[in-house]
């Protein structure tokens, strides 16, 4: 009988220990698997898609603060690109204008108002001209902000008989905007100053 007695108790705690270690083992897995999962849950947040010529592109998400150089430059360099390159056609001045003072304040502007007050853009049209501008380097100083910027950069003006080359030298401060379509950056140009815009060279076209 008390040999019978001592078989159960046995029993009994071997199955105890069984379904302790099932129990905790169990717990473990759920853990595992809900970590694994909130993992492949973050990893899927990252991963965009963009739609370009009606194809998905894959891409990743980051920090911008992480981007912050990298977007700086190209939104310098795409409020040149648009304020300097001019067609002899009053639409495509307007166009890139306007594209350009989206990404600039008054400074821009007023730059703009004292071309036109100098009759710059209508003498681009009655000439023939087109011009060109080339980026050579961005500088951006992220450690203070509003982030200061300067931009060293040449221009081609392309007349009927000549090619002329010009130094362009600018500076300005970035401060953050919400983004936009016309501004998909989320900057805006500050204190926009040209320093240096000086013919370098000069080039005869043959007829």
């Amino acid at each position: 009988m008390f040999n019978q007695l001592k078989n159960i108790d046995t029993a009994f705690r071997h199955i105890r220990t069984f379904s302790l270690v099932l129990i905790v083992t169990s717990i473990a897995a759920v853990c595992f698997t809900v970590y694994k999962s909130f993992q492949v849950m973050e990893a899927a947040q990252q991963r965009i898609y963009i739609l370009s010529n009606s194809k998905a592109l894959e891409a990743w998400s980051a920090e911008r603060k992480d981007n912050i150089p990298v977007e700086a430059r190209d939104h310098v360099r795409m409020f040149h690109h648009h304020f300097f390159s001019l067609d002899p056609d009053d639409k495509v001045i307007q166009g890139n204008i306007t594209k350009a003072l989206y990404l600039a304040d008054e400074s821009a502007k007023r730059q703009y108002d004292n071309l036109k007050e100098n009759r710059y853009y209508a003498n681009v049209i009655s000439g023939n001209i087109s011009q060109e501008i080339h980026i050579d380097s961005i500088r951006i100083n992220t450690d203070v902000y509003p982030f200061y910027f300067r931009c060293h950069a040449h221009q081609k003006l392309i007349r009927t008989t000549s090619i002329v080359t010009r130094s362009l030298v600018t500076e300005g401060y970035l401060r953050n905007v919400s983004r936009s379509d016309h501004n998909p950056h989320g900057f805006l140009i500050e204190k926009w100053n040209t320093l240096e815009n000086k013919d370098v060279k000069t080039e005869m076209r043959t007829p």
